[in-house]
């Protein structure tokens, strides 16, 4: 198992790790359908998900040229209008934005701000760079620099996405922890080298009995004390400043 106090950048996916994804698009599927009963919301929300799945699924396979996450939610949107009977355009438009608009998790801000004093903290996201901009402004996220995957016109888990993380950060990838929600993200941070540390979130993607993981949390919290736990004060990197 990798040493804790090697770590001196911490990553963290965005979607479902650190913002509650599904609860903000099932508020914006009650937004524009507000007769909705709550199955119904289930269903539009699958019907949103898995067409975001498997266009980026298809991206990855060279079936389909690189769109941006803006771009695949609006085709999201207009599939739930579509299969619901929704035809004002204004409020189509509005819920082709809901994944903007996602709340963070209760442990997610202040467990930012606390490791953003001692380490450098990277956030490295699917989520468009216009997305991803709205999405910490509206959710108090704290970062020394926060990534898209739009950069490399790809998606994770593609290589090119923690190779970006990689050299933005300047340190080798064994010195970065990758921490999400979803197995299928860390299993891409590990093919890169990089550490990983699991955080279980409802609706996140658990590991496999086959998964390797570093660190295994129940939530943010015990990952920061974690994390602190291996680093003194005396070792605090980067004088300890804000993003």
């Amino acid at each position: 198992m990798a040493n804790i106090n090697d770590i001196e950048v911490v990553v963290f996916d965005i979607l479902g790790t650190l913002l509650d994804q599904s609860s903000g698009l099932r508020a914006g599927i009650r937004e524009a359908l507000p007769g909705c009963d709550a199955a119904t919301v289930e269903e539009l929300l699958f019907l949103w998900q898995r067409h975001v799945e498997l266009e980026q699924q298809r991206i990855a396979r060279g079936q389909r040229a690189y769109v941006n996450t803006d771009f695949i939610d609006a085709e999201a949107a207009r599939r739930v209008a579509e299969h619901a009977g929704l035809t004002d355009p204004g409020a189509i438009n509005r819920l082709a934005t809901a994944g903007q608009r996602l709340p963070p998790w209760d442990d997610s801000v202040a467990g930012l701000d606390r490791l953003t004093q001692r380490f450098l903290v990277i956030g490295l996201s699917n989520a468009s760079r216009t997305a991803l901009l709205r999405l910490n402004a509206r959710a108090g996220l704290r970062w020394h620099q926060a990534l898209s995957a739009e950069t490399v016109l790809a998606y994770k888990p593609a290589p090119e996405v923690y190779q970006l993380a990689v050299d933005t950060a300047g340190c080798r990838a064994e010195n970065m922890l990758m921490v999400a929600a979803h197995a299928w993200d860390l299993r891409g941070a590990q093919e890169a080298g990089m550490r990983t540390a699991y955080v279980q979130r409802p609706g996140g993607d658990p590991p496999a009995g086959s998964d390797t993981f570093d660190w295994r949390f129940n939530g943010l919290d015990e990952l920061v004390n974690t994390l602190f736990a291996g680093q003194p004060v005396s070792a605090a990197r980067h004088g300890g400043r804000r993003p």
